[in-house]
């Protein structure tokens, strides 16, 4: 099986590390990943320049972009093989319910369905791990099942892996998005030249983390996996909306 790995925290990252010697035991990998972090880039193209793509002494391929461009440039003409499977991360903090909106793990999963192929991202829940292990080894447990079951190739499952040792890990639980309150405001500050600048708030905390949501599965030491899809259509709601618009006139 051949993997086409990458992240959003970086092609030096250690998630990205432990996830790429995991799974050189169960099959080939290609690294396409960002050459600096690009958190909380989301889905973002970069369409404005050039990209490159740079071999780095440790092999992996490094792109002066976002995760959706490595996952990008890699499946339309850098690589010369097609992959089987794209992973991203393992991400250095957790991305849960709203988090994944921003989430440039995430995206680059995304990425990898839009294109057509089965994608898995991978998130530990701290942004200092002590654990990395234990979300490769959750990661490792999951492709080995997909090898033998696969899922349609439309599927995108995001991973969240409590960081703690393997052996304390209760199981794994196939649940929801929970979300979060909203987020804490910006907070201001002053540049050398005196000039207001604004750091970007942190998220807020859990408003809807109960029993089957993403936020109680890894609260309660267990991998939470997550099936998510792209069609963001509320679909329940174009009938009625339907009969709203008929009111309106042209």
């Amino acid at each position: 099986m051949h993997f086409l790995l990458s992240n959003d925290d970086g092609y030096l990252s250690a998630g990205l590390t432990a996830v790429s010697d995991a799974l050189r035991a169960v099959g080939r990998i290609t690294v396409v990943a960002p050459d600096r972090d690009r958190s909380g880039a989301s889905n973002s193209l970069t369409l404005n320049r050039p990209l490159r793509a740079i071999t780095a002494p440790n092999g992996y391929i490094r792109v002066d972009g976002t995760p959706t461009d490595c996952v990008h440039l890699a499946l339309t003409g850098l690589l010369d093989e097609e992959p089987d499977m794209v992973v991203s991360g393992i991400n250095h903090g957790s991305n849960l319910g709203d988090d994944i909106l921003y989430s440039g793990t995430v995206a680059a999963a995304m990425e990898g369905r839009f294109l057509g192929l089965p994608s898995i991202a991978v998130s530990i829940n701290s942004f200092q791990p002590q654990h990395l292990e234990t979300a490769a080894k959750a990661l490792t447990a999951i492709i080995n099942n997909l090898q033998k079951a696969p899922l349609p190739n439309d599927s995108i499952l995001n991973v969240n892996v409590p960081d703690i040792p393997w052996g304390s890990v209760r199981g794994f639980r196939a649940t929801r998005l929970g979300n979060r309150h909203r987020s804490e405001g910006v907070v201001p500050a002053t540049d050398p030249r005196g000039r207001t600048v604004y750091w970007v708030g942190q998220a807020g905390p859990e408003e809807d983390g109960g029993p089957g949501t993403d936020f109680h599965a890894v609260n309660a030491g267990y991998v939470s996996v997550t099936p998510i899809k792209v069609d963001l259509t509320r679909h329940e709601a174009v009938h009625p909306l339907n009969q709203w618009l008929s009111a309106c006139t042209t």
